[in-house]
């Protein structure tokens, strides 16, 4: 699969069935190995003016599956509450 099939893929967090965005980066180790896939950080007015674009990484281990059309996290309150 490559990034191009991935950012076309909503990621839906599977414990409260939030749409979290679709991916805009990944993140990958020192063995080209991904550690984590990035998707948009929480919006506000001021990241309109923002040019930096800010995400939140959410660990490969999150995953739990990738389908046709989503992709499947768990992640719960705690990990909210550390980013």
């Amino acid at each position: 699969m490559t990034f191009s099939q991935l950012r076309d893929k909503d990621v839906i967090n599977i414990p409260d069935g939030r749409k979290l965005g679709k991916p805009i980066d990944l993140t990958l180790c020192e063995n080209a190995m991904i550690e984590a896939i990035v998707v948009p950080g929480p919006s506000s007015i001021w990241n309109c003016f923002s040019r930096e674009r800010e995400g939140c990484a959410i660990p490969w281990n999150r995953i739990r599956r990738i389908g046709d059309d989503v992709i499947l996290v768990d992640l719960d309150a705690n990990f909210w509450n550390q980013q």
